[in-house]
């Protein structure tokens, strides 16, 4: 479950973090108090990619919520200035029924 490590995400962000996703707050602190109740806290997270490049780090995963059976389909990406987050994006995309997926999603 993704709720049990929220507190090292605290240490992470920067207090002045800038969150670029719709309806998510900037901020450490208010981040902090949204993420805390929101999905990805009590969801299955399955990483399947990280890639970093200089000052970014892109994490590519499905999502599981409980009672969701396929999930969804996650992109963050983290900006970074000396070891902390700066800024974030994402990307969310429920997975589709299997037979809309000839490659996979993933």
């Amino acid at each position: 479950m993704a709720g049990r490590d929220l507190e090292v995400l605290r240490d992470l962000l920067a207090e002045d973090f800038i969150e670029h996703s719709p309806g998510n707050p900037s901020g450490r602190d208010a981040f902090m108090d949204f993420i805390v109740d929101s999905p990805v806290a009590g969801a299955r997270l399955e990483i399947k990619r990280v890639i970093a490049d200089d000052e970014y780090a892109v994490v590519h995963y499905r999502m599981v919520e409980a009672g969701d059976v396929r999930g969804k389909a996650v992109i963050d990406v983290w900006r970074l200035v000396d070891g902390r987050i700066v800024e974030h994006w994402d990307v969310v995309q429920p997975v589709p029924e299997a037979d809309q997926l000839p490659h996979g999603m993933f």
